[in-house]
């Protein structure tokens, strides 16, 4: 049952009305209640504790106690009082229970209340704190006893929170006859401000005892590293805890035996190794920090509450409020001549989120990060301490010199793409010379690669999207890829029938342009409509307002992650929406569009056509407009990887009128394409377009 501090008489009354309905309850009390027995010496030492029971006398009672009801002394320094003649109590609230008094009926209440949640108080103690294990985390995978448990004098109420990063679980009761446990937030509950001074005395220290020292060596941890670290134990009843100490300038700040001393300032454990160091290790753990040390790494410190489980989404905040991360802010000093922190903690997701955290508030900058080794051709080794007991300090130690620079997000070295260079070398990735046309003619001028940018322009009617749209059909054709139409000028029914007519290569009517031809059969309509819904995906702003380029490319995206797609087609530029900032000029904005939808196809591997209309042509005699003509910016020539004009002959007395000319005026990769200009052949009737003899280009 519940130890009770005894400088309150009323407690003995508690007593004796427990002990005359509770079954084999242990009421523990101090010595300085009792008479001296004539059994015992005056002064005990620590020879008198070893005998199981010593018999006292109770001093202070408000009636003689009967003969069979003796108090004996366990080697805990309690005295508890047997009633082997009483059966154990029900766990609902009975008559006996209601006829006890209030203190004795709030404290069996507790007792019922707490036991629902899996707290056990039998060992625990009124108006302090007592460490529990949690019942939610059940201490992690050492079983620490990381549930505080508060209990007010009068038993009335507990308050319990574990300190184990991991579970965090708090709550608060009280014992009212008709409630329910509650499990509520403490944040209401004032915080203690004032910071312990501690000492080894204080906290009854000692060092190791033997069986202890032997469990260290079991984890490859000598007696010289325990020494020189101040690693002791504390007894608690029967139980022996071990006890990190952790020192500031040689003074005791802090102790954790699994969890940290209430009240205390925390700070890094091993604090004053790592004064003045220019290179720091941080471990996840006590146990980490010995481990380092053997393997000769000194300046190193573990953080005093383990890692989070995953890495906050919020931006790191004011030093005041950071109160997770607060022994970072209390050694900040320490860390300034830091040159290198080698963040080695836990290879699991929360020791990785860990890293980060620490990276954020400590400059990613100068830190680095350790690989584990594997322990098999699945796992790695988990933390320091795991790669010391079963490989050694001399791996560790490699593991530590060959520590690689923290990862900072925009920054890397070549060597991080070793691996693509090589299969670029061995043409192993695919389309390392790009994609063919499926014309002759362009083979050597312009080849498509996955990621690239192409603005094609050309006067109006001098055929931009139907030569797009023959392209795209080449390329289903060649490779199997997918499309996505951002087409705004063609209604859906006539963007189908321009491709139906190039893939299945016959007119979809039989009058008009289509006359003199065979017309597509109804059984091949219905297998061109297929292939229209697994090649193509339709983009389109169905309301009155103007799609954004922003509002394009976040659909294209959708596209590209549902059904694969490999290339984009936006036609054209100016029925987007160009609205901008009235300080931002057109140049600037035209700027910032390409960029956009330049990372949008390096980022999702996807091939971007953009069609750009010239500006009105003055003077305009029929040769073929440059990309410098383009209407709003020098930039569709700048930032584009390929710039592409269209143009044909309206003039019959200056050639056939079929013939296209493909000039290519930009290609940015030697390796796909170079600069110069082909000639195709267009069939009116189908839209398809057609290699030619050298002869009919003159």
């Amino acid at each position: 049952m519940l130890r009770l501090p005894s400088h309150n008489q009323r407690f003995h009354l508690l007593l004796r009305n427990l002990s005359s309905f509770a079954s084999k309850t242990t009421i523990f009390m101090t010595s300085k209640h009792f008479l001296p027995s004539p059994l015992l010496p005056q002064t005990l030492s620590p020879k008198h504790f070893s005998t199981p029971t010593k018999r006292l006398l109770p001093s202070l009672s408000s009636k003689p106690i009967p003969k069979n009801h003796s108090f004996s002394l366990r080697t805990n320094g309690f005295c508890s009082l047997p009633s082997p003649s009483v059966s154990s109590p029900s766990p609902a609230y009975s008559q006996d229970l209601e006829d006890q008094p209030s203190d004795t009926r709030s404290l069996q209440i507790l007792n019922h209340k707490l036991k629902q949640l899996g707290i056990d108080i039998t060992e625990c103690v009124a108006g302090r704190e007592n460490r529990l294990k949690c019942p939610s985390c059940n201490g992690g995978e050492s079983g620490e006893l990381s549930l505080s448990l508060f209990i007010s004098l009068d038993g009335y109420s507990a308050s319990w929170l574990c300190f184990r990063a991991k579970c965090g679980w708090k709550g608060y009761t009280k014992a009212a006859a008709d409630g329910k446990p509650s499990i509520e937030n403490l944040g209401r509950v004032n915080k203690v401000k004032v910071t312990r001074q501690i000492t080894v005395e204080s906290l009854q220290l000692e060092p190791l005892c033997n069986q202890l020292t032997a469990y260290f060596a079991e984890r490859m941890i000598s007696s010289e590293t325990l020494k020189r670290n101040a690693i002791m134990q504390k007894r608690s009843g029967d139980e022996i805890a071990i006890a990190f100490t952790y020192w500031r300038n040689g003074e005791l700040v802090n102790c954790k035996y699994r969890d940290i001393e209430k009240d205390t300032e925390k700070i890094l454990y091993g604090l004053d190794d790592i004064e003045d160091a220019s290179d720091i290790i941080i471990v996840e753990g006590e146990m980490d920090k010995l481990a380092m040390e053997e393997a000769g790494f000194r300046n190193c410190v573990s953080v005093p509450d383990g890692a989070p489980p995953s890495v906050s989404k919020k931006e790191v905040p004011a030093e005041e409020q950071d109160t997770k991360y607060q022994y970072l802010w209390n050694c900040k000093e320490y860390f300034k001549k830091a040159s290198r922190i080698i963040l080695a903690t836990d290879g699991d997701l929360p020791g990785q989120a860990l890293a980060e955290e620490l990276a954020r508030r400590l400059g990613r900058e100068r830190c680095w990060r350790v690989k584990w080794p594997k322990k098999n051709d699945v796992d790695h080794f988990k933390d320091a301490n795991e790669v010391l007991m079963y490989l050694g300090p001399s791996v560790l130690k490699d593991v530590i010199d060959n520590a690689e620079l923290y990862p900072i997000r925009g920054l890397f070295n070549f060597s991080s793409f070793f691996d693509e260079i090589d299969q670029y070398y061995h043409r192993t990735l695919g389309y390392e010379f790009g994609v063919s046309t499926g014309w002759r003619a362009l083979d050597d001028l312009y080849n498509v690669v996955p990621g690239e940018l192409t603005i094609v322009t050309g006067v109006p009617n001098s055929g931009k999207s139907e030569w797009i749209d023959a392209l795209l059909c080449n390329l289903n054709e060649g490779v199997g890829w997918k499309f996505a139409l951002c087409s705004m000028e063609n209604k859906v029914r006539d963007h189908a029938r321009k491709l139906l007519e190039k893939s299945i290569k016959k007119p979809f009517f039989g009058v008009g342009y289509g006359s003199n031809v065979e017309r597509m059969s109804v059984e091949e309509l219905e297998k061109g409509k297929k292939w229209l819904s697994d090649t193509f995906q339709l983009i389109r702003c169905e309301n009155d307002s103007l799609p954004s380029i922003q509002w394009v490319l976040e659909l294209a995206r959708a596209a590209v992650l549902r059904h694969g797609v490999q290339g984009l087609v936006i036609d054209p530029y100016n029925e987007l929406d160009h609205q901008r900032p009235v300080s931002q000029t057109e140049t600037e904005y035209v700027s910032q569009m390409l960029t956009k939808i330049k990372r949008f196809a390096q980022h999702h591997s996807c091939h971007v056509w953009f069609v750009a209309h010239p500006r009105q042509l003055h003077h305009w005699i029929g040769a073929p407009p440059n990309l410098y003509d383009i209407s709003g910016s020098a930039h569709f020539i700048n930032k584009c990887d390929n710039g592409i004009v269209i143009h044909r002959n309206r003039d019959p007395d200056a050639g056939p009128v079929d013939l296209v000319q493909v000039c290519v005026r930009k290609v940015r990769n030697k390796v796909v394409g170079n600069i110069g200009d082909a000639f195709l052949s267009y069939d009116r009737v189908t839209g398809v377009y057609n290699d030619i003899d050298e002869s009919q280009k003159k």
